[in-house]
């Protein structure tokens, strides 16, 4: 069953964030150009990679609203089907926060359909967002992704008095969607320099550097380096096809003793998402070495009590105690709270009888907090 970690050949996963004017799409195109091969750009900023037509050699399919997830993945199966050999979706921030992305259809589906209940709404959204993230990931393609930054700050108490303070910059895309990326690269206006997020090759190192050609090229010959994978055997109609595994293969390293264990991280989390049964997700998760890092363990922690709410049925005995505790609930704060704690997971997999009894009384619950609202 298990065998010495080996990094095989693969192709790119890589993300580029930054504000407006810093560079993205530039960057983007000098990596394509380094690692070679015909270069496809899917362009949802208005015909902005046109304006670099006389310094690179690429093809450009240009995208309007509504940005939906369905739209981006129907546009990288069209791209892999003519032969590109690299991908550079700019930008991918309008599949999250642009018109008809997964955001405005999150608040268009709690309005139509879940009586203002954006918690319900994402049982629908997320899936469909995450089968781009997979179409990506499962691409036979290099994929480079453009994202836009923003400031992000908070309010902070100092000596008594309260302060905005900057808490660096933040791609406009889902929480976390840097876990599925092996480099990801962050622009500054300064000189177009990039600061580096993430590196799982380990070739970017230091200070903030300025992206060439030639980082597309080192990055292509890191890829090339690894164990060319062993083919598979061709199915006959008698023998069931095997699944294709992810076109990315992420190799960490985590200390035990005096040990240094081998781990991919990818891998582990599909095993824990794909668990058939709770047998089977606990043998996943077993797969998760110990000695992480609470960060490190984060991922994995996330998936596992998802996939465990989902493989596990929730009666009536359980809805009811639910909803007697929506109807206890003290305020309007400690309603969310129970729904977060209590029914978030299960999103997508409770059945819809029971879904309507918890909404009806989310939703009661949370009228009578309103009316007393008013009435005070």
């Amino acid at each position: 069953m298990f065998k010495k970690a080996e990094r095989k050949q693969s192709k790119l996963r890589l993300a580029i964030s930054g504000p407006s004017g810093s560079g993205k799409t530039w960057s983007a195109l000098l990596i394509a150009t380094g690692l070679g091969g015909r270069i496809a750009v899917l362009d949802s900023e208005r015909d902005s990679a046109a304006l670099y037509a006389n310094d690179f050699d690429f093809d450009v399919a240009n995208i309007a609203p509504p940005y939906t997830p369905e739209r981006y993945i129907k546009a990288i199966k069209e791209a892999e089907a003519a032969g590109f050999g690299t991908l550079i979706i700019d930008t991918s921030t309008h599949e999250w926060s642009g018109i008809g992305g997964c955001l405005q259809m999150v608040d268009e589906l709690a309005k139509s359909k879940f009586r203002g209940n954006s918690w319900s709404a994402w049982s629908e959204v997320t899936p469909r967002h995450q089968a781009f993230i997979d179409a990506m990931l499962q691409s036979k393609m290099h994929i480079i992704v453009t994202m836009r930054s923003k400031t992000e700050t908070a309010q902070q108490e100092i000596n008594g008095k309260k302060t905005i303070t900057k808490l660096g910059m933040k791609a406009e895309q889902r929480d976390g969607i840097e876990y599925e990326f092996t480099v990801v690269f962050d622009l500054s206006h300064d000189g177009h320099y990039a600061n580096v997020g993430k590196d799982r090759t380990k070739l970017f190192a230091g200070d903030p550097q300025p992206i060439t050609e030639e980082t597309g090229k080192l990055l292509l010959e890191w890829l090339n380096s690894g164990k060319v994978e062993d083919q598979q055997p061709k199915t006959t109609s008698d023998s069931q096809p095997s699944h294709p595994s992810p076109s990315v293969t992420t190799v960490s390293n985590t200390s035990q003793g005096d040990n240094v264990v081998h781990f991919d991280t990818v891998k582990i989390l599909r095993s824990i998402t794909n668990a058939l049964n709770l047998n089977d997700l606990k043998k996943a998760g077993a797969q998760v070495p110990q000695g992480l890092s609470d960060k490190e363990k984060e991922p994995f922690a996330r998936a596992y009590t998802k996939r465990k709410a989902e493989l596990t049925p929730m009666d009536d005995m359980t809805v009811d105690t639910i909803i007697n505790e929506l109807q206890q609930a003290g305020s309007q704060e400690h309603l969310g709270s129970i729904w977060n704690q209590k029914i978030e997971n299960y999103l997508g997999v409770i059945p819809e009888k029971h879904m309507a009894s918890l909404n009806d009384a989310f939703f009661s619950t949370n009228d009578v907090f309103e009316q007393a609202k008013q009435q005070g």
